[in-house]
């Protein structure tokens, strides 16, 4: 008995996925642009100061147990962000952070399998390996003579790969609550997480940064440019509360492994972002990776549907 393919995602539910893609991807540059004016510690305080406020005062605490909310606030603020903001400070582009960060695609796939009992079909496995191919060809570039003159650096690239499993972690817990205490609000979810991170932020601020205490300074909040608030807005309103309550919303609908490869499409917009906004250059190599990222993407979002008319027709 064949077992039955994996429904298509309903095309709202489609239509939010490449939503979150778009703005994801411009997030790199956005980071890059708060970087400027932050520490990586202040800008995820500030990010999710932003996120939490003014929304905790107009959507009641999600209908699921606090540990849930606890530890999607740790493994999505403090671990994913905490340490993408370092990487792309002590040596990343935004670029290639919106690369590596995707490798939570198997980091999520492969938890999901081992903790959730949730089995890949064929067209998320064909579009996984089109992937790795194509990180692949990111990572190839990095080989090729003069690759190193854009500062990037191998603490780097290990920060963005933890973030990248941090990013798993949380995926995974955002499933587990959801099987128990299905059909409780994404947004209140993601809204109230994002008090989780303010205070280890700003603990790991005043320890890490000689300046932290200027923020205490009214003077400092005036001073700061349009640029730096514009970025902690945009971080903590559009890519936390609308990416994440988006994404989140998918992933109480769909399995995580069902989910997660939609991210596969952030390093493209990433790329396109980071070579128009701030001029970087894209290598043979990452056209090639761009490229397979682009047909493991059409894999994702396709395949089950080819499937599901095969099934018909057969």
């Amino acid at each position: 008995m064949n077992r039955a393919a994996p429904a298509p995602l309903p095309t709202r539910d489609l239509v939010a996925a490449l939503a979150v893609v778009a703005i994801w991807g411009v997030n790199f540059v956005v980071m890059k642009w708060g970087l400027r004016h932050f520490t990586p510690f202040q800008l995820g305080a500030a990010r999710y100061l932003c996120a939490a406020l003014p929304l905790v005062f107009f959507v009641r605490p999600p209908a699921v147990h606090w540990r849930w909310v606890l530890l999607y606030g740790l493994f999505q603020g403090v671990g994913q962000f905490g340490m993408v903001f370092l990487a792309l400070h002590v040596g990343l582009t935004a670029a290639l952070a919106s690369v590596l960060v995707q490798t939570q695609v198997f980091f999520t796939a492969l938890w999901a399998y081992l903790l959730l009992h949730e089995r890949p079909g064929r067209p998320l496995v064909i579009g996984m390996g089109l992937a790795a191919i194509g990180l692949a060809c990111f990572g190839l570039h990095f080989t090729t003579p003069g690759a190193s003159a854009g500062g990037v650096t191998a603490l780097g690239v290990g920060l963005a790969l933890c973030g990248a499993s941090s990013w798993a972690a949380s995926n995974i817990v955002v499933r587990r609550a959801q099987q128990q205490s299905p059909g409780y609000d994404p947004l209140a979810f993601v809204g109230w997480s994002c008090l989780v991170p303010i205070l280890p932020f700003v603990a790991l601020s005043a320890w890490a940064d000689a300046d932290a205490a200027r923020w205490l300074q009214p003077a400092t909040w005036a001073a700061l440019p349009l640029a730096g608030w514009g970025a902690a807005l945009f971080l903590g309103w559009v890519a936390t509360i609308g990416g994440y309550g988006l994404w989140t919303l998918l992933l109480t609908r769909h399995p995580a492994n069902r989910v997660a490869p939609f991210s596969l499409g952030v390093p493209v917009v990433g790329l396109a972002a980071g070579t128009l906004v701030l001029g970087e250059v894209i290598s043979p190599w990452q056209w090639a990776g761009v490229a397979c990222v682009v047909l493991a993407l059409a894999c994702v979002v396709l395949g089950p549907r080819w499937v599901a008319a095969r099934g018909r027709r057969g």
